[in-house]
């Protein structure tokens, strides 16, 4: 299981990492200290999602 969560902490980690940047900048933070925190959010919600992500899959 450690092998399919590391993929998809790949895949899931860039995806909200990029999500939260984008929601960083439409609210108008467009420093660099606020958008690299979005992205450090971003990779440290991810842990938590790839876990459950892949323990459903690897359930079925």
């Amino acid at each position: 299981m450690l092998r399919l969560a590391s993929v998809l902490y790949s895949l899931i980690s860039t995806t909200l990492a990029g999500t939260f940047v984008v929601a960083a900048l439409v609210m108008g933070q467009d420093a660099l200290q606020p958008i690299v925190i979005a992205a450090a959010l971003g990779f440290v919600a991810a842990l938590p999602v790839t876990w459950l992500v892949a323990k459903a899959m690897y359930a079925r």
